[in-house]
């Protein structure tokens, strides 16, 4: 298992960091370094709440992504319902397509397609 201290794993992060501040006007960006692997989580700042995490185990080298809609309970604790997910996304130029267009309403899409039987992919 790598070292969440590493350098590697540090330049991996800014990389994809640097990368992801186009969208920094809509989103909150935020790191979180884990005993298992990293996560970017990106909180969207308009009026729809969702969110996007972007996740890399150390013992694997692959990443995945997760939208998820977030509901307050009772006006004080927030709830997520999973929206989108994609795993075993194996470089950074297919991840960061996957996430342009997550950002752009793919996981929104899928989401009320699934629910409204496929109407919108018609």
């Amino acid at each position: 298992m790598k070292n969440k201290f590493s350098l590697e794993i540090k330049a991996e992060i800014d990389e994809i960091k640097h990368k992801i501040q186009v969208w920094k006007n809509l989103f909150d960006i935020e790191i979180e370094l884990y005993i298992d692997g990293w996560a970017i989580f990106l909180r969207e700042k308009n009026i729809y709440p969702r969110i996007i995490i972007i996740f890399k185990s150390y013992e694997n080298c692959s990443y995945s992504i997760k939208s998820f809609e977030v509901h307050l309970k009772n006006y004080k604790d927030e709830e997520f319902k999973e929206l989108y997910s994609i795993e075993n996304i194996k470089d950074q130029k297919y991840l960061l397509n996957e996430l342009k267009e997550v950002i752009y309403g793919k996981d929104l899409i899928n989401n009320a397609s699934k629910n409204y039987k496929n109407t919108f992919l018609k």
